[in-house]
């Protein structure tokens, strides 16, 4: 197996957007939609500053370290996508006999009849997170942050879960059907 000796991933940042590198390790990315900052902190990556963009660079790699660098730059860019277009996840309520009634109220998302039960269901809605109901049916999951959003239409979907029953015949819940 060859051994590389420089693993180097470079996040180019659009027009329009700023991005910040601090002494501790803190990136802060500014585009038109806001503002997103995160700690990256590591014995053996560094995170460089060029002119057109970002630099992850690690020296002689291992195997977990270039997984690392890797991940940096995925977040990196997961961010410059966020404050440049913004993430949004689709989910669709599907039932068969009871019909279900969705609500947002403050921060949570409220599911009010699932399966004819008397008491509702809640799923808590991240900060940062824009959450609409549509159609009856169809909910909106807007944000900057991937993974608050992500995390918000995860929490959604586990309550609206089928308990004690079998999801092979009831196929009721809340399900993703897009990312964007």
């Amino acid at each position: 197996m060859v051994k590389l000796d420089r693993i180097e991933h470079i996040v180019t940042i659009p027009e329009g957007v700023t991005a910040s590198l601090s002494e501790d390790g803190v990136v802060t990315i500014q585009g038109p939609k806001g503002t997103l900052s995160r700690e990256f902190t590591s014995s053996f990556i560094q995170l460089l500053q060029d002119g057109s963009g970002l630099i992850v660079r690690v020296d002689l790699p291992r195997r977990k370290q270039r997984a690392l660098a890797g991940t940096w730059n995925a977040h990196l860019n997961n961010m410059v996508k966020g404050v440049t277009e913004g993430f949004t996840y689709s989910l669709k309520a599907v039932y068969s006999h009871f019909p279900m009634t969705l609500a947002v109220k403050g921060n949570t998302f409220v599911v009010n009849n699932y399966f004819g039960e008397k008491v509702p269901r809640n799923a808590k809605i991240l900060s940062g997170v824009e959450v609409k109901v549509s159609n009856k049916t169809e909910v909106t999951i807007t944000g900057m942050d991937k993974e608050l959003v992500g995390q918000t239409a995860a929490n959604i979907e586990k309550c609206a879960s089928v308990k004690n029953r079998d999801r092979r015949v009831f196929q009721d819940g809340i399900y993703l059907i897009n990312k964007e």
